[in-house]
């Protein structure tokens, strides 16, 4: 979260000519609620439920760019599926940068704490294995979008010829 999946994602999209799904609009489209909502009515484990659904069941094999939410590698397999359906980028950004990012944000479930950059923080440890071994790695602190879309489509152009056009 916060590290520009989202903004880089439809720019990313847009520059290759393809269709731009965020995993967590679907879900909260899905459920006719907020990903808030979802946390605070039915928990984090059913948020997790319906992330590999839509992984599952709702993610197209082509033609899009998708933007996951930052928890959804950790789960068993999910990184040996999404591979198989395409090319998979994580982004990254300090703690800091995250915080100063997602601050004051109420639609952040996660970071709804006392001390949010101490959550990012733990939540980062937690994840890292599975961001290393998920795919191509990112940092966007301090990069332009322009210098990131370029990055990404560079990733997207050498990745991408290893999958068969379906």
């Amino acid at each position: 979260m916060g590290t520009g999946k989202s903004a880089l994602g439809r720019k990313l999209a847009e520059m290759k000519n393809l269709r731009f799904i965020d995993s967590d609009d679907v879900i909260a489209r899905g459920q006719g609620k907020s990903v808030t909502q979802i946390f605070a009515e039915q928990g984090e484990a059913e948020f997790r439920r319906l992330e590999r659904e839509f992984v599952e069941r709702g993610h197209p094999e082509r033609g899009c760019v998708v933007a996951l939410g930052g928890g959804l590698v950790t789960q068993p397999g999910l990184i040996e599926m999404l591979r198989a359906k395409g090319v998979l980028v994580c982004l990254f950004a300090s703690p800091e940068t995250i915080h100063q990012r997602t601050r004051g944000n109420p639609s952040r479930p996660l970071l709804n704490v006392a001390d949010p950059e101490a959550r990012i923080r733990e939540l980062l440890a937690e994840r890292d294995p599975h961001y290393q071994r998920a795919g191509t790695c990112i940092m966007t602190d301090g990069r332009s979008l322009g210098d990131l879309l370029a990055h990404l489509d560079r990733i997207y152009r050498r990745e991408a010829r290893h999958y068969p056009a379906k």
